[in-house]
């Protein structure tokens, strides 16, 4: 089952492009025995500045046809990590083919690509900034995998 993380904002070099790409890698290498992965990134940005809106009709192009779509939104659900991974599983063992996280921009996600979303997860109470919310998400990516790959990486 492949991943995709469709955002909005272009990643600079960085601390946090460092970041993504370390768990990014650990994800690839540990899903694949596991038929997850890979896990790309689709990067849209709003050249004309039409906010919400504009930023949901480019992550909607970004999205893989009948892809599991989880958004990644204040409003979602707050789960642990072994249920996040429990949810990858459930999604790869019924046979979906792709499964894309969407990270809206400064604004959030438009209501209208909320509204399709079979899954909405938050990161918790406090709302992070975009481009912190990749880096975690990428994180319990990988965790998720050492998860269901039996690694002692995640410790309860």
């Amino acid at each position: 089952m492949k991943l995709h993380i469709c955002a909005v904002g272009r990643l600079r070099k960085g601390p946090e492009a460092a970041l993504i790409d370390d768990y990014t890698t650990r994800f690839d290498r540990t899903g694949r025995a596991l038929g997850l992965g890979p896990l790309t990134i689709a990067e849209v940005e709003d050249k004309k500045g039409g906010g919400m809106v504009a930023e949901a009709a480019l992550l909607e192009r970004a999205l893989p046809k009948g892809s599991v779509i989880v958004t990644m939104d204040e409003r979602g659900q707050v789960i642990t990590s072994p249920e996040f991974a429990e949810k990858l599983a459930g999604w790869r063992d019924a046979g979906r083919s792709d499964v894309a996280f969407v990270i809206g921009g400064a604004d959030g996600i438009d209501p209208s690509l909320r509204a399709q979303a079979d899954f909405s997860i938050s990161l918790g109470k406090m709302v992070w900034p975009h481009m912190l919310a990749r880096a975690m998400l990428t994180e319990q990516l990988y965790r998720a995998a050492s998860i269901l790959a039996g690694s002692p990486y995640h410790r309860v």
